[in-house]
C-alpha cells in the first residue's frame, strides 16, 4: 500500500482519496489508540461502514494486534448480545461525516477462546453468523492468517464495498482491494439506485453482490438510468443463484464477466471458477483449499480455518473437515449448489430445494422477487409455500391461480406452492440482502 502513492485507494463522498491519504490516517490512528487505553489483545468493536476513516481505522488495529470486532447499524438491536459474546472493551460509532464517538465498557467477562488467542500476538477478527440454529455465533478468525491469501500479487480492481463489513466476506473484499491495490468504492446506501449511481461516478469495474440484489435491480430497472459500461465482473456468492436471474443480469451487463464465489465466515473466502457466465456450475478449490462430496453433501477444509467459535462446539472434525450443510451435484471438475439441506422441504417423504421453485416463479410476468419456505401440513408434513414481491398490483386471489397454472405446467405438482403470500420486497431479504426464509421449516 505504501508504494501506491497518488493512486486511488478510496471513492468516498464522491471524492477520490489517495493511499498517501489513507496511510496518513492509518498513521494518525496508530498515534490515537494509546491514548484509548487500545493495544495487543484489546478487544475493540466499531459500528460503520466503509469510510476513510473506518478503514485506517482497521488497519491501525492490525498493526497494534488488537482484536477487531466490526459492527454496522442494521444489527444495533442485537448489539448488546455480540458485544458480550465477545468481550467488547469499547466501542468506536462513526457518524456519516467520518466523525467518531468512543465508548469503553466496564469489565466485560472475557472469552475463553480469546483470552488463549491473545497469546499468539497477532491481530484477530470477530464476526458473527446465525448459522441454522438463528442463534448468533461468534467466529474468532486469526487476521494474519486470512491475509496470507493476498500475498500473491494480482491486478486491482475499483470494487463496490457492497458486503457489510461485519460480514467476512465483507472484510475479505476490504483486503483484497488494498492488498491489490485496487479502489474501494463506498456507497451512500445500499439501494439499487444508489449502487448504480456510484458505479457510474466511480466507474468501477467489480461488484461483489448478492443474487437477491440483482433480483432487486432486475425488479427495480433503475438500471437503464445510469452507466453502468465501466463494470468488467458480477461476483455473487452468500446463497443460491437461481438460473432466471443469472440470465437476465448477463443480458443487462453484457460485457461484465460473471461469476460465482464459495466461503464461509468459517473458513474463508475459495478460489472459484464458473463453467461460463451463463452457469451456475463452479470450481471451488485452489491454493490452501480442499473439497470433498459425502453424500451429496459439500464438506471443506482450509488453510485459513477460524480459531473457533466463541459460543459453540467446533465444527471441524479430527482431520480439520467442515461440514458446510450444502448439497451439491457433481460433474467432473465442477458443481452445482442446490442448497443447504436445513432449508430443503420434506413434501410428503418428496424433497423440495426452494430455489428450484423459485427460479420457475421469477420467469413468471409481474414477479419482482419469491422467496420459497416449507409450512407446516396435518397429513403431508409439509408443503411449499412462496412468498411474492410484485412489480405492479395485483388482486392476490388472480395471482394465485396465475402462478398456481404457471408452476404446473412446469414442475410437479408435489412442487407447486400451495400458498402465495404478497409481501414487500423488504420482508424478503435480510441488511445483508440475503433471502429471509425466517419461517422454514426443518425437516
Amino acid at each position: 500500500m505504501r508504494g501506491s502513492g497518488d493512486a486511488t485507494a478510496l471513492f468516498w463522498n464522491d471524492k477520490e482519496h489517495s493511499y498517501s491519504d489513507l496511510l496518513k490516517l492509518v498513521d494518525a490512528w496508530s498515534d490515537r489508540l494509546p491514548g484509548y487505553n487500545i493495544g495487543e489483545g484489546t478487544v475493540c468493536g466499531f459500528v460503520a461502514d466503509y469510510s476513510p476513516q473506518s478503514c485506517a481505522l482497521i488497519f491501525a488495529l492490525m498493526r497494534a494486534k488488537a482484536v477487531l470486532v466490526p459492527f454496522t447499524s442494521a444489527i444495533e438491536h442485537e448489539l448488546p448480545d455480540y458485544a458480550r459474546i465477545a468481550g467488547v472493551e469499547c466501542l468506536f460509532r462513526f457518524n456519516s461525516d467520518d466523525t467518531w464517538t468512543f465508548d469503553r465498557f466496564d469489565a466485560p467477562v472475557q472469552n475463553e477462546l480469546v483470552a488463549a488467542f491473545r497469546k499468539r500476538s497477532v491481530p484477530g477478527l470477530i464476526v458473527f453468523t446465525s448459522g441454522s440454529t438463528g442463534k448468533p455465533k461468534g467466529i474468532l478468525q486469526d487476521c494474519e492468517r486470512v491475509m496470507r491469501k493476498f500475498v500473491e500479487e494480482r491486478p486491482g480492481w475499483r470494487t463496490v464495498l457492497f458486503l457489510l463489513m461485519d460480514h467476512f466476506g465483507g472484510f475479505n473484499t476490504l483486503l483484497s482491494t488494498f492488498a491489490y491495490r485496487g479502489t474501494g468504492v463506498c456507497l451512500l446506501d445500499r439501494s439499487q439506485e444508489s449502487v448504480c449511481r456510484a458505479i457510474e461516478r466511480s466507474r468501477a469495474t467489480l461488484l461483489p453482490t448478492t443474487p437477491t440484489f440483482l433480483n432487486l435491480l432486475i425488479a427495480s430497472r433503475c438500471y437503464a438510468d445510469f452507466d453502468l459500461s465501466s463494470i468488467q465482473m458480477i461476483t455473487y456468492g452468500t446463497e443460491v443463484m437461481p438460473a432466471s436471474t443469472l440470465m437476465k443480469v448477463k443480458e443487462i451487463f453484457p460485457n461484465a464477466q460473471i461469476k460465482q464465489t464459495y466461503g464461509l465466515s468459517e473458513l474463508g473466502v475459495f478460489r472459484s471458477k464458473s463453467e461460463s457466465d451463463d452457469s451456475v456450475w463452479v470450481k471451488i478449490g485452489g491454493a490452501g483449499f480442499e473439497t470433498k462430496v459425502v453424500d451429496n453433501i459439500l464438506w471443506v477444509r482450509s488453510e485459513a480455518n477460524m480459531v473457533g467459535y466463541l459460543n459453540a462446539p467446533s465444527p471441524f472434525d479430527e482431520d480439520g473437515w467442515m461440514c458446510t450443510g450444502d448439497q451439491v451435484e457433481v460433474r467432473g471438475e465442477y458443481m452445482r449448489i442446490l442448497g443447504r439441506k436445513s432449508e430443503m422441504i420434506n413434501v410428503g417423504g418428496q424433497k423440495v430445494f426452494p430455489t428450484e421453485i423459485e427460479t420457475v416463479l421469477l420467469e413468471a410476468e409481474n414477479i419482482a422477487e419469491v422467496t420459497v419456505i416449507g409450512i407446516p401440513h396435518p397429513v403431508m408434513g409439509h408443503v411449499v409455500k412462496a412468498k411474492v414481491s410484485v412489480c405492479r398490483p395485483e388482486d392476490p386471489f388472480e395471482l394465485a391461480e396465475r402462478l398456481r397454472k404457471f408452476c404446473l405446467e412446469r414442475m410437479a405438482r408435489f412442487k407447486v406452492p400451495i400458498k402465495f403470500e404478497i409481501v414487500s420486497q423488504d420482508e424478503l431479504r435480510n441488511a445483508r440482502f440475503k433471502k429471509s426464509r425466517s419461517e422454514n421449516t426443518k425437516e
